[in-house]
């Protein structure tokens, strides 16, 4: 589809929708994003993923409304930014804090993930090109938006990531003075069972809500609710590989001969993604 057309649609969309500076519920909300994930610009694969996603109820959860000022925190492949970017075209700002090109912690293989998601951005300007791109990395780029500048800020299975390489704290700090007083952070992380131990987190990838929630308490962030939205009830927890043997990675069932591959992918799919915790927190 062309730029154009898409700005086309993007204008019906929103002229469908109401959009206006008034507080949506979360019904509203929910019934905007789901508007979103129906637009035809959105990849076929990252339609298959929603149902583990749930982005409508995800984000009417977190509480988005259209004149926000947002940020997502390492949106990788751009999964949340084909849905975060038609949401913040007209009235909000969408600031996109990808991996840091230039930060010496930054491995080789993040910057090339980096550079095929920026130039995703430039070859659909009509989309995206309200898109503020920026980097966050410690301790290099501890600063992706203006202090004080945020409504909200979303992260989506980032916090292991940040723990694994012993800087989360200083992420969670870094979120904090993004946010204005009264802005929310909507956070995504695989779960852990509640009594399972930390140092388990480099290989699995699943953390205990217990330990996130104090990382984020710890820079002065209020827990305001919990959800079950991306819960899976049928997720062990205990793959060969981690939360990496789950779709779409199946890493326990790379090396395997064809037909033990193809076993090996179809028992995890029946399993589904991980199971999720999702928290609402709030800058007081």
């Amino acid at each position: 589809m062309t730029d154009s057309r898409f700005l086309i649609i993007c204008g019906l969309f929103l002229l469908a929708t109401g959009l206006s500076a008034q507080q949506l519920e979360r019904e509203e909300i929910a019934e905007r994003v789901a508007a979103v994930l129906e637009m035809p610009h959105r990849a076929e694969a990252n339609r298959a993923r929603d149902r583990y996603r749930n982005p409508a109820e995800t984000l009417a959860f977190f509480g988005w409304q259209p004149d926000m000022k947002i940020a997502e925190i390492w949106p990788a492949g751009g999964w949340y930014t084909e849905i975060l970017a038609p949401l913040t075209r007209d009235e909000g700002q969408y600031f996109a804090a990808g991996f840091s090109m230039t930060a010496n912690r930054t491995p080789q293989w993040r910057k090339d993930f980096q550079k095929q998601y920026d130039d995703s951005l430039r070859e659909r300007p009509g989309l995206y090109d309200h898109i503020v791109v920026t980097g966050l990395a410690i301790p290099e780029r501890p600063t992706f938006a203006p202090p004080g500048s945020l409504d909200m800020v979303l992260t989506f299975r980032n916090v292991h990531n940040w723990v694994n390489g012993d800087y989360a704290p200083e992420m969670f700090d870094a979120i904090f003075r993004a946010l204005k007083p009264g802005g929310v952070l909507g956070l995504v992380q695989h779960r852990d069972a509640p009594d399972a131990p930390r140092e388990q987190v480099p290989d699995r990838g699943y953390m205990t809500e217990a330990h996130v929630i104090e990382l984020a308490e710890g820079v002065g962030f209020v827990l305001e609710e919990k959800a079950e939205i991306n819960a899976n009830p049928n997720d062990s927890r205990d793959h060969l590989e981690g939360v990496w043997s789950l779709p779409p990675g199946f890493r326990a069932c790379r090396g395997l001969a064809d037909v033990a591959r193809q076993d090996c992918i179809d028992r995890y799919a029946t399993i589904g993604e991980s199971d999720r915790m999702t928290l609402r927190f709030r800058k007081p």
